[in-house]
């Protein structure tokens, strides 16, 4: 079972369809202790980050334990983005901090939100990105991006007045800047690279 975690910001309709159709067996779950049955867990989620960490706090606890415990998993846009320490969208918000770094706003004179598709610049080959290509396009929805202290986490970006850290990538933790549910048969190919990553 794969876990869609429901902490009331995400678009979990999309995501659970586009699971289902890479031959995952997904379950959107609400409560916290539906995480200790998951052979993966999708962290989705819209919205401001200080506001998506107050809704996420009550899952803290069990998504370390999944995560220490080996389970894959990958978070989405703002799921992304919940797991580095800080962001200027929420100054005073902590997030989960299992990415040493901080979210920022998009550089002035680029268009805020980014909004829609922009092509990859893959950094290294890791698992969630096989069979995807240098230039492939992925859907974009965000003004802040995420900055990590340690830059060889980073697997792929994207350019937007910036290098816009768009997937990153560690053992059994993923997590992608871009909506993979909204960006077609690439996308599609993203999750079903990690569902095959909770069959191993």
């Amino acid at each position: 079972m794969i876990a869609i975690v429901d902490y009331g910001m995400g678009n979990l309709f999309s995501i659970y369809n586009a699971t289902m159709h890479v031959g995952g067996s997904p379950q959107v779950i609400q409560e916290p202790a539906a995480l200790r049955e998951a052979d993966g867990i999708i962290v989705p989620g819209v919205g401001a980050f200080g506001k998506c960490m107050e809704h996420l706090a009550r899952f803290r606890e069990g998504l370390f334990q999944a995560l220490e415990q080996g389970t894959p998993l990958l978070g989405i846009c703002i799921g992304l983005q919940v797991l580095f320490e800080e962001s200027e969208e929420s100054p005073g918000a902590s997030g989960l901090g299992w990415i040493k770094g901080r979210v920022v706003r998009l550089p002035e004179g680029v268009m805020i939100p980014q909004m829609g598709w922009n092509g990859l610049f893959i950094r290294r080959q890791v698992d969630i990105l096989d069979g995807i290509e240098l230039g492939d396009m992925f859907y974009f929805v965000h003004s802040y991006h995420c900055v990590p202290e340690d830059e060889s986490l980073v697997a792929a970006t994207t350019e937007h007045g910036a290098d816009v850290t768009a997937v990153v990538a560690r053992d059994n933790l993923c997590a992608t800047q871009f909506h993979p549910e909204k960006s077609g048969e690439k996308g599609l190919r993203i999750l079903e690279n990690f569902v095959r990553s909770t069959r191993c």
